[in-house]
């Protein structure tokens, strides 16, 4: 895949995507206070079978949700099962904050929901806590506590008993996090927690099978953009202004664009507000590629966003949606979405 400029009106993250206010940072950074990054997040996995082909692949993202549809084609003369995965990503509880969860539930932080040839199917939910290389599921676990602390689930710290506090603090698990409002030491949680959706799935031979999941898009937010004119004419913003053209392929016309709203005072007074979205394309292995017929639908949600991404064969199809289609496409590069607006 070639990154190229899509035009404006149709406008196209290091793994913790640095996001810049009014100060320049380091692509290594945490986000500022009033940003969140978005989680990378892709589509299925499994370790191929070379009699089962990818007919066809279609990637939708908006805002709101990430869809794909696969069809596969099992064209040996047996059925074959594999087990498919949905690999959700890691998350450290020190950064959680830092971070775009879209949803409450300690297991299924996404939503994750999958069909197959049209009927709801469960899946299993792997998860487990690491902290450095040493797995500390049970001891998070026998301490009353779920694996993944977010949400409303994050008080249920201050609600252990003391014993058990203390214990978890001992090992590592919890570390000092200030203070109350009468003195008393607060703690989060220090582990990082691995999540998966497994299911067997059965091919059976030459018969096509629809597979669809989809899942709460994750999307990164800074109350303000780099790309105003009134912070990328700063020389200290130079080398997050030029990540960011490369990460997101963002053209001049786009920047044009961008002045024409926003104008070119320091200040954000037109009140832009930046949002991401990463799709990772699986390689390798478990790659589900070549892909005999792809189609990708990637929807701004409001047409007088700016959107920016790299891909070839862009083609807009409504106000606010453009597409991509490829024969026998394989993914030569994770997708990462731009968009720049005013607050909804």
């Amino acid at each position: 895949m070639r990154a190229i400029p899509v035009p404006i009106g149709w406008s196209s993250r290091p793994k913790a995507l640095c996001v810049v206010a009014l100060l320049a940072c380091n692509t290594t950074s945490a986000p500022a206070n009033d940003s969140t990054a978005d989680l990378a997040i892709g589509g299925l996995a499994f370790a191929r079978s070379a009699d089962i082909s990818v007919e066809s692949q279609e990637l939708t993202i908006t805002p709101d949700q990430v869809s794909i549809r696969y069809v596969f084609l099992n064209q040996g003369t047996a059925p074959a099962t594999v087990t498919m995965a949905f690999q959700l990503p890691e998350i450290d509880l020190s950064e959680a904050d830092n971070f775009a969860i879209p949803a409450d539930d300690p297991a299924n932080f996404v939503a994750f929901q999958t069909k197959v040839d049209g009927k709801a199917v469960s899946f299993k939910v792997n998860q487990r806590a690491v902290l450095g290389e040493k797995d500390v599921s049970a001891s998070i676990r026998s301490a009353g506590l779920p694996l993944l602390l977010i949400g409303a689930q994050q008080g249920r710290i201050a609600e252990l008993p003391k014993e058990a506090r203390n214990r978890l603090a001992g090992e590592g698990l919890l570390i000092p996090a200030g203070t109350d409002v009468k003195g008393g030491q607060l703690y989060s949680a220090s582990w990082t927690v691995k999540t998966s959706a497994t299911r067997q799935q059965t091919f059976a031979a030459g018969q096509p099978v629809l597979v669809e999941h989809r899942y709460r898009a994750s999307v990164g937010m800074s109350f303000d953009t780099v790309l105003r004119k009134g912070l990328r004419d700063n020389a200290a913003m130079g080398q997050e202004v030029k990540r960011y053209r490369t990460t997101y392929c963002v053209g001049d016309d786009l920047l044009r664009g961008l002045d024409r709203i926003a104008g070119d005072a320091e200040e954000n007074t037109a009140g832009m507000r930046e949002r991401r979205i990463s799709y990772i394309f699986a390689t390798g292995a478990n790659a589900l590629a070549p892909v005999k017929d792809f189609r990708l639908v990637v929807d701004k949600g409001r047409p007088e966003r700016l959107v920016s991404f790299c891909f070839d064969n862009v083609k807009k199809i409504t106000p606010t949606t453009f597409e991509v289609r490829m024969k026998d496409f394989t993914p030569g590069r994770d997708l990462k979405i731009l968009l720049i607006g005013k607050a909804d």
